[in-house]
């Protein structure tokens, strides 16, 4: 399975690339976060990739992170979303925005997806949410606790770091229940959702 692409960009279009490597030219699918990654034509380049093998062809997708690789793949293991969809999806936004909107339930964010009714931005949210806030939770920087620590503190600094301002951060930290800054950051993401959800 190929799953890293280094070499130089030969071709740079909207929808994909084409790298050179060792003499043979990669065509490779990229959404619209990717492709700004990619430098310009004659610049070394190196992609994450997804090779994606279906009955009548074999399709190279190309990634500028692991974690949009990883959600792509998360994404087409969806009903009703192929690669096509899901590279339309991660073209609206950064893949820490996207993983956080399902793991607020905004299913309207992915509505607005062409190739996206509301069922399937509903199935998407339902499928997987709870996986994408566990890795919301391992995204979080290990957090160091001593007797001096204030875990609500603590807690807080991981939710900015995922992305949270500090006023949302707060807001969902109140009523967050949890001893740990962990417990606290999984209840703050919980009540997150659910209050995407109403």
């Amino acid at each position: 399975m190929i799953a890293w692409v280094r070499g130089e960009v030969l071709v740079r279009r909207p929808d994909h690339v084409v790298v050179e490597s060792g003499g043979v030219g990669y065509r490779l699918t990229v959404s619209a976060e990717t492709l700004r990654a990619v430098p310009a034509r004659g610049k070394e380049t190196g992609l994450h990739a997804q090779l994606v093998s279906r009955d009548d062809s074999l399709a190279l997708y190309g990634f500028a992170s692991e974690e949009e690789r990883d959600l792509f793949c998360h994404l087409t293991s969806v009903s009703g979303v192929g690669p096509k969809v899901a590279i339309a999806i991660l073209s609206g936004g950064t893949p820490r925005e996207l993983l956080r909107a399902i793991a607020a339930g905004d299913a309207k964010r992915f509505q607005a997806v062409p190739g996206i009714g509301k069922r399937t931005s509903e199935r998407v949210i339902v499928e997987l949410r709870e996986k994408v806030a566990d890795e919301l939770e391992e995204g979080v920087p290990a957090l160091a606790e001593s007797d001096g620590d204030d875990p609500r503190a603590l807690a807080r600094d991981g939710l900015v770091h995922l992305g949270y301002t500090l006023t949302e951060a707060e807001k969902l930290l109140d009523g967050a229940e949890g001893e740990t800054p962990e417990d606290l950051i999984g209840s703050a993401l919980r009540r997150a959702g659910a209050a995407g959800a109403l």
